[in-house]
């Protein structure tokens, strides 16, 4: 049978793409218009199926080969291959390494405390601050997630993060503005001096880390030698304890044996990935909850529960803030931080009535999924009820896929989620949050799902009922 959909375009696909308002708006058209498989043109050209059904998503899961045109836009980040597209057998290790590092719960613990005081220091410049009018949460946001992977991928050992996250940014705006044909001040080839300075700056910052484990090292191995004997005991503890506990991403690379540009490479990726997503989940969080205050104050209420008097929650407190939780992943339905996927075919599939070829670019469109009205009742509406164990039993397991799916998913989505809960927690017990009236909020994708002009926010002080 054939997969119905548009017929190709002499333009490669592109004006359609530009009509609908980016590629993450023309794959809702697309499945609205020819249901839930269609083949559509890639803007260039290349055919590719989409699959906005959970249950036939359940067949391209284990797919593990990612189409490298669709990441080209990433390479100049990495010194060796990219990252993004490393073939099946090579990305499998890298995968695991990331995944001992990034979903282990004593890693997370042990950054909780930095986290919850880098979420406080925002809470405590907007409170300074709030009588200059609305807080521009997308970039504030994200610049305080940055801050919260560089502790994370860099150990808190980069000497100057500011600097560090200035020199990202600058990358990141000059390759991404190359992406989507973003204007910027000054001529293409002062942009690209300066990005290429940046990114200098910020492998030379990773070296100086990577030789801080090695001295370290050094280090041990003298006193070792001194006293080798009486510190047997304790060596064994430590290493037994970092085996059981790789909280430290270049330190795990290192013991792992990576290559200095496959580590300068991983800590690029893994700054790009980590810290747009979770940004701009809490943001598009906080916009749900400004238009919504009625679910905001059963937020508040919950947290005036399990705080008490405290101004931040502990790392225990986090498996009590069960309807936060299903707020910020209802708040990933609607807006789900990447909005789409793909991957590639490496033998001939059978996808419900349709064959699909190998060699053929099966395209995830995350936002469709979420909205798909078969498993998400009035889809567009906010409920984050719908995230309750009675109702999340009765759906797909692919119905909600905020982070991709099969081996190619976000290797950090545990973080990710440790993060956002304790970055609402803290700003949702400080403030109320109210949107500013005529902005008009606009989903657009930027990698991510940003949105034009930001999301400003009004905020107000408030405190907990017990003592107001």
């Amino acid at each position: 049978m054939r997969i119905p959909g548009p017929e190709p375009r002499a333009d490669g696909g592109v004006g359609a793409v530009t009509a609908a308002g980016g590629l993450h708006l023309y794959q809702l058209q697309l499945h609205d218009t020819y249901g839930p498989v269609v083949r559509f043109q890639l803007p260039g050209g290349e055919m590719a199926v989409s699959v906005a059904d959970p249950v036939l998503l359940e067949a391209t899961a284990h797919l593990d080969e990612r189409p490298p045109r669709l990441f080209e836009f990433l390479a100049p980040l990495c010194e060796a291959e990219n990252l993004q597209v490393l073939p099946a057998d090579e990305h499998a290790p890298w995968r695991r390494l990331l995944l001992s590092v990034f979903a282990g719960r004593p890693s997370h613990e042990r950054h909780f405390a930095r986290f919850t005081a880098l979420a406080t220091r925002l809470a405590d410049d907007w409170a300074a601050r709030a009588d200059r009018g609305p807080v521009p949460l997308q970039k504030d946001l994200t610049a305080l997630t940055l801050r919260m992977i560089c502790q994370y991928a860099l150990g808190g050992a980069a000497t100057e993060p500011d600097r560090v996250i200035a020199a990202f940014e600058e990358v990141l705006t000059e390759y991404l503005g190359r992406l989507y044909h973003v204007p910027l001040p000054g001529t293409r080839a002062e942009r690209a001096e300066r990005a290429e300075r940046a990114l200098a700056y910020l492998r030379a910052t990773v070296d100086e880390v990577v030789a801080a484990h090695a001295s370290g090292g050094d280090r041990e191995d003298r006193a070792d030698r001194a006293d080798r004997a009486d510190r047997e005991d304790q060596a064994d503890r430590e290493d037994q304890a970092d085996r059981e506990d790789r909280s430290d991403l270049i330190g795990a690379l290192v013991r792992d044996g990576a290559s200095p540009a496959r580590i300068r490479d991983t800590v690029m990726v893994t700054l790009l990935a980590a810290h747009h997503t979770t940004g701009v989940a809490v943001s598009w969080t906080l916009h749900l909850l400004g238009r919504h205050p009625e679910v905001a104050e059963r937020v508040a209420d919950e947290l005036d529960a399990v705080l008490g008097a405290r101004a931040a929650p502990s790392y225990a407190d986090m498996r009590r803030l069960g309807y936060l939780e299903m707020v910020l992943k209802e708040s990933m339905r609607l807006y789900p931080p990447g909005p789409y996927g793909a991957r590639v075919t490496t033998g001939a599939l059978t996808l419900g009535d349709y064959e699909i070829p190998a060699g053929t670019t099966v395209f995830y469109p995350f936002w469709a999924v979420h909205l798909n009205p078969e498993y998400w009742p009035e889809p567009q509406e906010f409920r984050p009820e719908r995230f309750t164990p009675e109702e999340a039993a009765g759906r797909p397991r692919l119905a909600y896929v905020p982070f991709g799916l099969g081996p190619r998913a976000c290797e950090g989505a545990q973080l990710a989620m440790v993060e956002a809960e304790l970055i609402l927690a803290v700003l949702l017990r400080r403030f109320r949050f109210r949107p500013v009236p005529g902005h008009d909020v606009t989903p657009v994708e930027r990698f991510v799902l940003w949105a034009a002009d930001d999301i400003p926010m009004t905020l107000s002080p408030r405190l907990p009922a017990r003592q107001g």
